[in-house]
């Protein structure tokens, strides 16, 4: 299964209708901190460049705000194709990720979204 393959089985949204327009970087309030942009994140997706992706901070820092679906021309929403990297990178080695078994010290340093994306795994 392809990188597009597997955040659509997850998010639902096909980000091979993505056409680059830069639309939802543009529009990103939280563009500033991230290192690579939401629109090169996309097309590393359609590339199925997963590393490149997890070598970047940017899909932990989406907040979820949801403003880059309401001005992308083909509708795609890209807050869910980020939620889905988040999964996908929890997943990674374990199917299950249990929060009473993290360790306190690892807890401190989780980026907090990684918490909400594990709830929100276990709860769907």
């Amino acid at each position: 299964m392809s990188l597009a393959e597997k955040v659509k089985s997850i998010s639902g949204e096909d980000v091979t209708s993505c056409y680059q327009c830069g639309m939802c970087s543009a529009s990103c309030p939280v563009r500033f901190a991230m290192d690579i942009s939401p629109t090169q994140v996309i097309r590393l997706v359609q590339i199925g460049k997963i590393e490149k992706i997890f070598e970047s901070n940017t899909f932990w820092i989406c907040s979820t705000c949801f403003t880059c679906q309401a001005r992308c021309p083909r509708n795609i929403n890209i807050t869910r194709v980020m939620e889905a990297l988040r999964q996908i990178k929890l997943r990674r080695e374990q199917d299950v990720i249990s929060i009473n078994e993290i360790p306190k010290e690892e807890l401190k340093i989780l980026p907090p979204i990684a918490l909400v994306s594990n709830f929100r795994k276990t709860t769907a």
